[in-house]
């Protein structure tokens, strides 16, 4: 595989060229799929270059997982990366691989709601208690740590989809005082706007799905890490539980995060273009976007992220019925789940992402819909939105 120095090479020569070698055959530019589920030994027990069966080891996918490795990490060699087939498989392989029964994880407030459910559903009854806090308040993260013993904090920052905004570095000093690992969510600002391993976590997770793919039309998620033993584990997981990606949506990721840097400077320009427009709208009741000076997080958020990120939430004055109405009114922003794609989607996440946290402590707000910016001409969006916002 090809290693990028992480102190010569800027961010778009990694994205483009780590885990990319030519192909030694036929020195083609962009690696082939290998779509082959088994691979045959040069003898009983000598594997060719170590491949012996899909599910464990695969080269497109081992290009893949050296390519986040570079970004998060910045070089391929001193991280590790593991993909699998959704966001939500590699969250519940590094929850097995790095948890036992009796364990307790503390996570945020405004968590995404399928990470809650996989927490609060699936993994409980394992035993695998779990704490909700506002990550943003670190007195109360520290009264969470105080009470007990706790394998783990889990963060989202910027989260998904209140666009709360957490200290990684002050939460890393926190995790470490208390002997318990951070793990954070880097789906919604991407390796490109935000380094929470550079910050102090011990590791990142993300939806491939999202921003890296940044096309919607593949399903992944990559577990990230520094640490040897638990990458190990992790490692272990992904073989031995069997929910890797396939060849083909590693290709799909890889092919995203080639463009990944350009597209998110687009993302964030719409998006900011878009919550400043609507911050002046008479019938909008609250903006959230770190990238705007009256955001509570927007300190931190210019401290830890060289951008603000392409995800608007809005809150309308008019109540529930109007929200619903403006969701369904729009043409060029897609009602529809998921987020990070070159397109515009719009989001009600109380009957949507968010319907499995109703009557929790993280239920989302009924006049909030969220806005997955997107790479079209700003003045469209804009022009969208206002004739949607006609009815309010």
């Amino acid at each position: 595989m090809t290693f990028i120095d992480k102190h010569n090479s800027g961010f778009n020569t990694r994205a483009i060229h780590a885990g990319q070698d030519l192909d030694p055959v036929y020195g083609a530019v962009v690696p082939p799929i290998h779509l082959s589920s088994t691979y045959a030994p040069e003898a009983i027990g000598k594997l060719r270059k170590g491949y012996d069966y899909g599910r464990g080891t695969n080269p497109t996918r081992d290009a893949l997982q050296n390519q986040i490795a570079a970004l998060e990490t910045g070089n391929a060699e001193t991280g590790f990366a593991y993909t699998f087939s959704s966001g939500l498989a590699a969250e519940t392989a590094l929850l097995m691989a790095a948890c036992e029964p009796g364990d307790r994880v503390i996570v945020g407030n405004d968590v995404y709601g399928g990470t809650y459910r996989l927490l609060d559903k699936v993994l409980r009854p394992w035993k695998l208690e779990h704490q909700v806090v506002d990550m943003s308040n670190l007195d109360q993260v520290r009264e969470a740590l105080s009470a007990g013993k706790a394998r783990m904090l889990w963060v989202e920052t910027p989260t998904n989809p209140m666009m709360h905004v957490a200290d990684i570095a002050a939460l890393a000093e926190l995790a470490r005082e208390f002997d318990a690992l951070l793990v954070v969510d880097n789906t919604f600002a991407t390796p490109y706007l935000q380094l929470p391993l550079q910050l102090g976590a011990d590791v990142v997770v993300h939806s491939t799905t999202k921003y890296m793919g940044g096309h919607s039309d593949t399903i992944g998620g990559a577990v990230v890490t520094e640490n040897e033993e638990l990458a190990q584990a992790v490692n272990f997981q992904q073989f031995a539980a069997g929910a890797s990606n396939s060849p083909l949506d590693s290709y799909l990721v890889t092919r995203g995060l080639k463009t990944l840097g350009v597209r998110m400077d687009r993302h964030v320009s719409n998006a900011t273009a878009i919550a400043e427009w609507l911050s002046e709208h008479p019938g909008v009741e609250a903006v959230h976007y770190p990238g705007l000076e009256n955001h509570p997080g927007h300190e931190i958020a210019k401290k830890q992220m060289s951008g603000f990120g392409g995800m608007v939430s809005v809150q309308f004055k008019a109540g529930v019925d109007a929200t619903r109405k403006v969701a369904e009114s729009t043409h060029v922003f897609r009602l529809a789940e998921s987020l990070g794609g070159v397109e515009s989607l719009l989001n009600y996440p109380t009957a949507m992402t968010h319907a499995s946290v109703a009557d929790t402590e993280l239920a989302v707000p009924e006049n909030l819909i969220r806005l997955s910016v997107g790479i079209e001409d700003a003045e469209d969006l804009i022009g969208d939105l206002d004739q949607a916002l006609k009815s309010l």
